[in-house]
């Protein structure tokens, strides 16, 4: 079984029932399956509505986080981001809560299959969103760390692991740049997880339109207090090389350290994207995260 197959996948005829029950102004005259990862199953209703499905146990002191925090983080932010407003309690149909939150529109980074000039327009927004999101003062208490992210010998381990499963299964052969970058990132200390972080900002959580501009950021069940690092995958993974200076200018210093575990970073969630992308069938998701491995060595 792979990691992120779910321990309770909610279809669309439990979830036409957990909804019509809890909420009955919620006529459901349309209804889609907008997306599936690791936490959630995420469906749209009459075009209005994201409702989201925790999959696995594990995920649902994150998900109780979002309920509680993220209307109150929203209007400290930059970009949209989910805000709970319909929140679903526990039945004995399904056990854990759900939520309907506003629409949110835009298309995955995958999705978009940006050019290079309009991927180079992701840089300024995406920098003052994070500078804005690691200078919140949120009266709120988070996790710290939760995954691991800025627990680089952990995280050196894993991603050893998916740079072997990559090579194995023909998806992308690793230079030897990366067995120097995961060396080295082993003799890092580790950080004091302070700031408000998303924790999980890889190229499935930044939504974008058409002309590149971010649109919206979501999936904040890692959200959490950490190393401002964890937040900067996206300048690796998907910034133009060329952009990445804009990025700087706007967001404020970055440390040595905190470049090298974003990169880090960068070749796990990649690594790992573009597993999931070949194993689940989702041909566009696995090119747009191999070509991330691609970026985060150039």
């Amino acid at each position: 079984m792979h990691e992120w197959a779910p321990e309770i996948r909610v279809d669309e005829p439990l979830a036409r029932r957990l909804i019509g029950e809890q909420f009955t102004e919620v006529e459901a005259r349309s209804f889609r399956l907008l997306g599936e990862g690791w936490d959630t199953t995420v469906y749209l209703v009459d075009d209005r509505w994201t409702f989201r499905f925790p999959r696995k146990a594990m995920v649902i002191p994150g998900f109780r986080n979002e309920i509680a925090h993220l209307p109150t983080l929203a209007s400290l932010l930059p970009l949209p981001i989910p805000v709970p407003t319909l929140v679903g309690e526990p039945s004995d149909e399904f056990e854990w809560p759900f939520y309907g939150a506003p629409y949110l529109p835009g298309r995955e980074l995958a999705e978009a299959n940006l050019h290079d000039h309009a991927r180079a327009m992701l840089a300024l927004p995406l920098a003052e969103f994070l500078r804005a999101l690691h200078g919140v003062e949120l009266d709120a208490d988070l996790p710290l760390d939760p995954v691991r992210r800025a627990d680089m010998p952990f995280r050196v381990e894993r991603t050893r692991d998916r740079m072997d499963r990559l090579a194995h299964e023909h998806l992308w052969q690793p230079p030897p740049l990366v067995d120097e970058l995961l060396v080295e990132a082993e003799r890092i200390p580790p950080p004091k997880p302070v700031n408000v972080c998303h924790g999980d900002l890889h190229l499935r959580h930044l939504l974008v339109g058409d002309d590149g501009r971010p649109t919206a950021v979501i999936d904040w069940i890692d959200l959490s207090r950490n190393d401002p690092a964890v937040d900067l995958t996206l300048f690796w993974s998907s910034l133009a090389t060329e952009s990445r200076g804009t990025f700087l200018d706007a967001y404020g210093e970055v440390t040595e350290h905190q470049m090298l575990r974003a990169r880090v970073l960068s070749l796990f969630l990649c690594g790992t994207l573009a597993l999931f992308g070949r194993h689940e069938g989702l041909p566009a998701l696995e090119r747009e995260a191999v070509a991330g491995l691609e970026r985060t060595c150039g």
